[in-house]
């Protein structure tokens, strides 16, 4: 019989099955990583891997019971935003 305290190792998926997991297409997942608006991510061996607790978590940030719940966490659209990335604010000044 196993031993129920063991725990399984954490699940991996890459860009394309974390992409469909989170109902996303895998570009959108892709800018979310280039803006630094997605979820949490590794590199093993130069590619790109998620664990499906950080997939989940990302994704639980927005969940809101109401419309006009007032939450502090958001996910941001994967689109440059300034106050993430310093970079992306307007250079032409």
């Amino acid at each position: 019989m196993p031993d129920a305290t063991l725990s399984l190792p954490p699940r991996y998926l890459r860009t394309p099955e974390a992409a469909r997991f989170l109902s996303l297409s895998g570009r959108t997942l892709e800018k979310h990583r280039c803006y630094g608006t997605g979820p949490r991510y590794s590199k093993i061996g130069g590619r790109v891997v998620y664990r499906v607790e950080d997939l989940q978590a990302w994704a639980e940030r927005g969940a809101k019971r109401s419309t006009s719940e007032e939450t502090g966490d958001v996910v941001l659209p994967a689109k440059r935003h300034a106050a993430i990335a310093p970079y992306y604010q307007d250079r032409s000044r």
